[in-house]
């Protein structure tokens, strides 16, 4: 038997990855972060919602719709908004302001697209409606939960052959990095970026149309989701497609576990391995911290601990990272002499907690902006080099 908060862990996941990707592929393109993105995910919703009602199509049937439909919608808006901007000089705080008021206008499109179906067809949950039934089960669990990451699965290895294997894709990366630079090659950054946004609307289409298989929708239910899918494209770094997946993955499932660990505890060998990954992530930030500009110098502890490096933002929130774990393994030892936060991660805070769950994605993305702000793909990985003879 799987427990249930793994399975959710698995869809939320998946949904999260494919989201990031897409918002990843419109900020690649120019270089905005896009408000309005989340929209483009309930366009997929209400396609997979009137498919289903109207025409008796599966929301897996819909997902194809989904795609063109979102897809469209996103090309829609950076040929009528952003392109035209951008053309002008705009600046980027105004061009950010724009994508707030598409999305606004994107949320009173879909009202009055609700109203029109709630009107004619006595769809009175067109508003607000639970997830669509009707899925099948393998092994009693739930379709979505094998479909979701196979659809991820084959979109990321799809991407990886477009971008390595074709010249389109040598030209879509060309464009992305360089597009002066590609232009005077001859490559044409319009159709690049247009098919670029259509990619980018069509995987959050996509998403809309699975998500209404695991939980409810509404109108405003993309827009809801729009901490959850920056945090994870910011932690893949903002430029790296496979780096949204990683961050989506990411996300989703802390997410779903944290949330999950607040309310029934984590138990105290989980809170005891919390508090020591902290101390480790924190002195392994510290000695970065200490690293850099040294240029492959030995570190040793004195230099981590430099009043220089301490000085420095990162410096001083690695520190903070291990004092936090340190304190969360004094107060066990004392058995919380005199904090009862630390007694909650033990033993639960109880179902309150999950109302405050966006609270997780959100701190992670603060995290990633003040210790990594280039995203986990910005890291360089120590390489095992084999001993010469």
């Amino acid at each position: 038997m799987v427990p249930g908060y793994l399975i959710s862990t698995i869809v939320y996941g998946t949904l999260f990855a494919l989201m990031a990707m897409g918002l990843t592929f419109t900020y690649m393109t120019t270089k905005v972060p896009n408000f309005a993105y989340g929209d483009f995910v309930t366009i997929g919703l209400y396609t997979a919602y009137q498919l289903h009602y109207l025409n008796h199509i599966n929301p897996y049937g819909a997902g194809v719709a989904a795609f063109f439909i979102a897809g469209g919608a996103s090309v829609l808006m950076y040929i009528g908004v952003l392109r035209p901007l951008a053309r002008r000089g705009t600046s980027l705080v105004a061009l950010m302001i724009a994508t707030f008021g598409v999305d606004i206008g994107f949320i009173g499109i879909i009202g009055i697209y609700t109203d029109y179906m709630a009107a004619t067809y006595r769809l009175v949950d067109a508003k607000q409606f639970f997830a669509i039934p009707g899925d099948f089960s393998l092994f009693g669990v739930q379709g979505v939960v094998y479909v979701g990451p196979a659809v991820l699965a084959a979109i990321t290895i799809a991407l990886y052959l477009l971008f390595k294997r074709t010249k389109f894709g040598v030209a879509m990366r060309a464009s992305v990095e360089n597009a002066p630079l590609a232009r005077v090659l001859g490559v044409n950054t319009e159709r690049i970026y247009i098919t670029s946004w259509m990619l980018a609307g069509g995987f959050a289409g996509i998403a809309g149309a699975l998500y209404t298989l695991w939980l409810p929708g509404g109108t405003s239910t993309g827009s809801d989701l729009i901490v959850e899918i920056f945090a994870a494209s910011v932690l893949g770094g903002l430029t790296s497609i496979f780096g949204a997946v990683v961050g989506g993955l990411a996300v989703g499932a802390s997410e779903d576990l944290v949330t999950t660990g607040l309310g029934l505890g984590f138990g105290l060998v989980w809170t005891v391995v919390i508090a020591l990954l902290i101390i480790v992530v924190g002195a392994l930030l510290l000695r970065r911290a200490a690293k850099k500009g040294r240029r492959g110098a030995k570190i040793g502890v004195g230099d981590m601990l430099s009043g220089k490096v301490l000085r420095t933002g990162a410096g001083a929130g690695a520190i903070f990272f291990m004092l936090v774990g340190v304190y969360f393994l004094f107060e066990i030892a004392t058995g919380y002499s005199s904090d009862l936060f630390v007694q909650g991660f033990v033993s639960g805070f109880g179902p309150d907690v999950t109302p405050f769950q966006k609270a997780i994605p959100l701190l992670i993305m603060v995290a990633t902006l003040l210790i990594i702000p280039k995203g986990l793909f910005s890291l360089r990985l120590p390489r095992l080099r084999r001993n010469k003879e």
